[in-house]
Formats: structure tokens, C-alpha cells, sequence
């Protein structure tokens, strides 16, 4: 079901820009053999996936690892529990229309022995349109926002057992990304976006996790992954909801340069809350199945492709929520 608006104020999506239709490609350059999120007020972003394992130094080889990939999540259905709602709008929650984030990914990896360290930068292009609470135009507003998002630094730990395959991570989302931006259209143009549409939550977060990994036979081989994520303390009125993302794949490996894979991917959020915090349309539950693939371009060089579809949602209150999420990246190891 695609959200509408009951007004003849509703915002249509911006044509997409010259360099979002040629990243794809851009990509598949890059790999040729020349050579750990998006927050939400009132949605429910994708939940993590884990493009390998290797890229995350979740495994028992040393050295160092660079990721570039490429998310896109469009949030423009509508949802409310685990269905969408027969009447719309229902006063006073927002009438949100979508919101459209866009992310360049980098991440560095580094392995030596039991230990390792993992470093994630997110730059986001996020546009969004809202019609408001009064539902006549005379609230609705847009924004379109460039910029870095909040960066992760997780070390792990991988001593556990001695064929290193059990795993415990601990680390810190930093409070870098903007929080601070307006509205740049519409009728309360200059007014602060809402915090969980910003580029950055603005508080600092603790993240620890476990994971583990194993071969199932000659060809196939699994990965399980926990991660909590805890805002410490409330930035200017603001605190994210807790959340838990756990990621279980499977992957056969009989294919020297292509792998496929399959993930089952779900987050659970709490509530946001705070006075700046939209709580009552905030946290849920998702569940993702997420195939993908993964081929060797050239030595040392990796390209994969995963695709998300929505299997379970259930999100309080009214959120927006995406019919698919696409990521397209590509690994260098060293």
C-alpha cells in the first residue's frame, strides 16, 4: 500500500541525480580486473545484514580489509501493528509521505591473532516529505540533507575457542552526524526536522555483540550475529530507542568465484523518547529474508549484491516502511 495524502499538498519524490543512477555501475568498475543505520521518526529502517563476514574480519585470517558499499531504503508504505491501516490519516499522529535515504559506506578492518578492529563512516543522502498534522498544507514541509552520518569503531575479540570461530565484540557509535538540520521546503521551512530523520542521533551509543561461525559439510557454511545497541545518555531532548539486531546466514561455496548466499536478518526497537522523541510512532519489530551473492572479480577484490524483502513487521503506532531495501558493494582484502 503506497501512502497518500487526503490534500492536494502531497510531494512527489525527486528525480533521482545523475550519480545515484551510476553507482551501480560505478561498482562493477571498481571490481574489474584492471584493479554496522539509519534512525526513524515514526519508520522502522531495514535491519542490518552482513554482506560476508569476511569484510568484518569475522574470520580467522589476518590482516586488513576495505568495504565500500552502497544502501538505498525507500520508506513509502504506510504501517501500523503488523498491517497497514484501513483509515488514514488518523489525528494526531503525522501524515508522513516518505523518506528516502541513500548511503555511501566505507569500513576498514584490521585482523591480527584473536584480536581485530572495525570501522564503519556513513555519507547519507536522505530526502523526506511530510503533509503535516493538520493534513491542509499548512504544516507540510520537505528536506533533503547531505552529509556524514554517526561513525562505529568496534573492536572484537576472538580468542573464545581455539579454531577462532566464536567471537565478542564491543564498541561505540560516535555522535559525528549532523542533528541539528531544518526543514528546507514547504510551509514550516526552517523549522528543526524531527531528530530520528536526522543524518545523526547526536548521542553516543554502546555496542556489544557475539558472533559465531562454522563449515555445515563439504560445501555450505553458516554465520550468527547478535549486536545491542544502547544510547548511554539523551542529546538536547533526544534518545534513540535500544535495539538488538541479529543476522543468521548461510552460504554454499562449491563455485570457485561466485557464492550465493541467504540471510535471515531482524531488528527490534524500543521506543524513542525524550521531548524532542516522537514515541508513540517509533520501535517495532522487523524481519528481513535477504539473498545475495557474492563473486571474485580479481585477486583480492570482491563484488556483491544483496536484496531485502520485508517477511514480518510489526511497528507501534504509524510508520513508514519500505517494500525492499538494495545494498551493492565491494570488498579489497590485504
Amino acid at each position: 500500500m503506497f501512502l497518500f495524502a487526503v490534500s492536494n499538498r502531497v510531494h512527489p519524490q525527486p528525480r533521482p541525480r545523475q550519480w545515484q543512477v551510476l553507482l551501480p555501475t560505478l561498482f562493477v568498475l571498481l571490481s574489474a580486473p584492471a584493479v554496522l543505520a539509519c534512525t526513524s521518526c515514526g519508520m522502522m529502517s531495514g535491519p542490518g545484514y552482513t554482506p560476508g563476514w569476511e569484510s568484518q574480519g569475522l574470520a580467522a585470517n589476518d590482516g586488513f580489509r576495505f568495504d565500500f558499499r552502497y544502501d538505498l531504503l525507500n520508506q513509502n508504505q504506510l504501517r501500523s501493528g503488523s498491517g497497514t491501516p484501513g483509515t488514514w490519516p488518523i489525528a494526531p499522529h503525522e501524515q508522513e509521505v516518505y523518506t528516502k535515504s541513500q548511503s555511501l559506506n566505507l569500513t576498514y578492518d584490521y585482523s591480527k591473532g584473536d584480536w581485530g578492529l572495525n570501522v564503519q563512516l556513513p555519507y547519507i543522502e536522505r530526502t523526506h516529505a511530510t503533509n503535516g498534522y493538520n493534513y491542509d498544507g499548512t504544516d507540510d514541509g520537505t528536506s533533503s540533507k547531505t552529509g556524514f552520518g554517526d561513525a562505529k569503531v568496534i573492536g572484537r575479540f576472538m580468542g573464545v575457542l581455539k579454531n577462532r570461530s566464536l567471537g565478542l565484540q564491543l564498541g561505540l557509535k560516535l555522535p559525528n552526524g549532523g542533528f541539528r538540520q531544518n526543514f528546507n521546503g514547504g510551509a514550516i521551512a526552517g523549522n528543526p526536522l524531527d531528530r530520528g530523520l536526522q543524518l545523526g542521533t547526536g548521542t553516543t551509543d554502546l555496542i556489544f555483540g557475539a558472533f559465531h561461525f562454522a563449515n555445515m559439510g563439504k560445501d555450505w557454511n553458516y554465520f550468527s550475529q547478535a549486536v545491542a545497541d544502547l544510547p548511554l545518555a539523551s542529546r538536547e531532548g533526544y534518545v534513540p530507542g535500544n535495539s538488538l539486531t541479529t543476522n543468521l546466514a548461510v552460504r554454499y561455496h562449491h563455485f570457485p568465484k561466485f557464492v550465493p548466499q541467504l540471510q535471515v536478518n531482524a531488528r527490534f526497537i524500543s521506543k524513542d523518547h525524550g521531548i524532542n522523541a516522537s514515541s508513540a510512532d517509533s520501535g517495532g519489530t522487523t524481519v528481513y529474508l535477504s539473498p545475495g551473492f557474492t563473486f571474485n572479480i580479481a585477486k583480492n577484490v570482491y563484488h556483491y549484491v544483496f536484496f531485502q524483502v520485508p517477511i514480518y513487521q510489526y511497528l507501534n503506532g504509524y510508520q513508514l516502511a519500505p517494500f525492499y531495501s538494495l545494498s551493492v558493494g565491494t570488498r579489497f582484502t590485504f
